[in-house]
């Protein structure tokens, strides 16, 4: 079980490090549910500088998806079922308490380089 439990928070570690949102999206997470048009409309706020080209709320939706299947979002549920917000999991809450250092790590030219080439050439 520990063997699954460490793959779980590796997995979680890479999806939030390797994607587009910052410290305080997920710290904003923690208090409340936010959706992707939010987020759009607030991109200084909670996207990290290199991913500002983003210029639709659908690449935001796909990233909340890549969250989510992984286990660190989930989606909001209200009376009516599931709604356009989401929320942070337990799993998600963990690593970012457990590892903080997540969002000061440098990241390498190529790699910021890697990562806006496949924003940029992803099917739109």
């Amino acid at each position: 079980m520990l063997l699954i439990d460490q793959k779980i928070i590796r997995r979680a570690k890479k999806g939030i490090r390797n994607c587009p949102f910052n410290l305080f999206l997920f710290q904003s997470l923690q208090k409340e549910s936010l959706s992707a048009q939010d987020i759009f409309e607030n991109k200084s706020k909670y996207l990290n500088q290199e991913f500002m080209f983003i210029n639709s709320s659908l690449f935001i939706e796909n990233e909340f998806l890549k969250l989510i299947k992984i286990g660190v979002l989930r989606r909001e549920v209200d009376g009516q079922g599931l709604t356009s917000k989401v929320r942070i999991t337990p799993t998600g809450r963990k690593v970012l308490e457990s590892h903080a250092d997540l969002f000061t790590k440098r990241i390498s030219l190529i790699k910021k380089l890697i990562t806006c080439l496949k924003y940029q050439l992803s099917p739109r």
